[in-house]
């Protein structure tokens, strides 16, 4: 008996631990996508219905940002190649339920080389057809 409770922990402890690797992969093709402007790859760990805001933190006051997935494509598309973009991501905390995760990020951006803003990513991800998918973004962003 105890054996059998041992590996069902085990194989408990297994699932978990793939699912929240799932999870991560599909932020890593999010901001790999990012890097290279390929919206095509990006859009393939989003939701079709994908919701983006930002919170603009300046001196202790926040202002918050929505933006239109459709522009955000856009802009990602029109960064021109010589300039060197990256979101660099601290860690991940990453909790799951079912269909639903919730990942927490903190960040550092970069732009040729340079610290731009930091902040913290929080995403919600849906998952959909055997795939997780970015269904919500919401970001601070502080510059220094």
């Amino acid at each position: 008996m105890k054996k059998a409770a041992l590996l069902l922990l085990i194989l408990g402890v297994q699932s978990i631990c793939a699912q929240e690797s799932e999870v991560k992969k599909s932020i890593q093709t999010f901001f790999e996508a990012l890097q290279t402007r390929d919206t095509t790859k990006m859009q393939s760990v989003c939701y079709k219905h994908l919701i983006l805001e930002s919170i603009e933190e300046h001196r202790g006051q926040g202002r918050l940002d929505f933006e239109a997935a459709s522009e955000f494509y856009r802009q990602i598309a029109r960064i021109p190649e010589d300039k060197a973009i990256e979101e660099r991501l601290l860690s991940y905390k990453i909790q799951i339920d079912g269909t639903l995760a919730h990942v927490w990020a903190p960040y550092e951006f970069y732009i040729d080389g340079k610290l731009s803003h930091s902040g913290v990513n929080s995403f919600q991800l849906f998952y959909d057809e055997g795939i997780w998918k970015i269904v919500y973004i919401i970001d601070t962003r502080r510059k220094k």
